[in-house]
């Protein structure tokens, strides 16, 4: 039997980098909040549950932002709004415990707007044969590692990839590993995932798939979601 799949998106952001008032996740993207340009690609999934993690103060901003008639969708009423915690590990760790142990669920920023859904269906596929699937894309510029007395040094860039979301994996798994302490090293799921002892797979993201997170960000993803609507 097929699992059932579930995401948690997480969108626990501020404006402070953006030098907004407005959390980054609510700026409008092409007349849209981010967040909901992001909902939408993960509701392309059939069956999909999602689970959309908030900071508490945030939860009645998103309920006026669905209830504006331009952005009236049926299935944004059925989303788990799960309060989120002072951290992203506790965020996340709240979102998981609305996924039962044998499903499969997709881990992403909720300013990650341009996903694409293919990358998310590849993610499913993998981690439901593997455990976990990570997108990651190499790096385009040269690297250098930088030591505790300043000095630096050349590192081959062909052994690094830079860590995207989704990060996707069987719930029993990801929900196990989300039971350690959490500590400084835990940047990401696939860090916590590596440190209880599960392996990472990995699987090509796309540049395309920017976090947005300051005004350049902005500029960037709105031209690329313009160039995507062309095409289209």
């Amino acid at each position: 039997m097929e699992k059932q799949k579930f995401a948690v998106l997480v969108a626990g952001g501020s404006g402070s980098r953006m030098g907004s008032d407005i959390p980054k996740q609510f700026l409008p993207l092409s007349g849209k909040p981010i967040l909901l340009h992001t909902i939408e690609k993960f509701l392309q999934v059939e069956g999909i549950r999602i689970i959309l993690v908030l900071p508490e103060k945030d939860i009645e901003f998103w309920g006026e932002i669905i209830s504006y008639e331009d952005f009236a969708n049926p299935h944004l009423d059925s989303l788990q709004v799960v309060v989120g915690g002072k951290s992203r590990f506790q965020s996340v760790k709240n979102g998981l415990a609305f996924v039962p142990d044998d499903a499969l669920v997709a881990i992403h920023d909720g300013v990650r707007p341009l996903i694409d859904i293919q990358t998310i269906k590849q993610s499913f596929d993998l981690a439901a044969e593997s455990g976990s699937a990570v997108t990651s894309v190499p790096l385009k510029d040269s690297i250098r590692q930088i030591d505790d007395n300043g000095k630096n040094l050349a590192v081959e860039r062909s052994k690094y990839r830079l860590m995207q979301t989704p990060q996707t994996f069987q719930s029993g798994l990801i929900k196990a590993a989300y039971a350690l302490t959490e500590q400084d090293s835990f940047t990401d799921c696939a860090s916590v995932c590596e440190m209880a002892g599960y392996s990472v797979n990995l699987i090509d993201g796309a540049y395309e798939n920017i976090k947005i997170t300051t005004p350049e960000d902005m500029i960037v993803a709105e031209a690329l979601l313009r160039n995507y609507l062309r095409q289209s």
